[in-house]
């Protein structure tokens, strides 16, 4: 009788989408992943701040996320100003042109780092707006789908990040970097 119950609740269990885990067999190799839960997918947004210049965008893979760095390292220990937030459509500033992205859901990243130096105006980021981020390949990413660079405008580096779905972000701040991940699942 008890086997019988504990196989209903697992079943129930199961087709309501609730993780159930099972042990695995003597001697075979396990790996549990915990995935941080709580992001959200509210903006998130920083203080501008005279930070440096941007020089470079890439992107990673992880087990519960994928992730976008915007190198800045002429902030050394200052913040780097920033909003990330999803939009229904992206358009390039300040010219208000829409640039397509593919994917479920879109996010636009702006950066309080310019893609030049501020003062000579030499690219300091090879970026071209509504054209595909130069070296970001995101082939095989499980999140990501598309991203392209909107433009450097007044101090501010704007990108748009297409993504599988609606998905809950955070935003972090490194020495040098920003870091945007976006999880795989809710």
């Amino acid at each position: 009788m008890r086997t019988r119950r504990y196989g209903a609740v697992l079943a129930a269990l199961t087709m309501a989408g609730v993780g159930v885990g099972v042990a695995a067999p003597a001697g075979a190799a396990t790996t549990a992943v915990a995935c941080p839960a709580g992001w959200g997918s509210l903006p998130k947004t920083a203080a501008d701040t005279d930070a440096g210049s941007l020089t470079d965008i890439r992107t990673g893979g992880h087990d519960c996320y994928d992730r976008m760095v915007f190198d800045v390292p002429t902030a050394g220990t200052e913040p780097i100003g920033y909003t990330v937030h999803y939009v229904d459509a992206f358009y390039q500033d300040p010219s208000g042109i829409r640039i397509p992205i593919s994917g479920g859901a879109i996010i636009e990243i702006r950066v309080s780092a310019p893609a030049y130096d501020p003062k000579t105006h030499a690219a300091t980021y090879p970026g071209r707006g509504g054209q595909a981020l130069p070296g970001v390949d995101l082939t095989g990413y499980r999140t990501f789908r598309d991203a392209k660079f909107g433009a450097s405008f007044e101090g501010v580096t704007q990108v748009g990040l297409g993504v599988r779905a609606r998905l809950p972000f955070q935003v972090s701040q490194r020495s040098n970097r920003l870091v945007v991940d976006v999880a795989h699942t809710w």
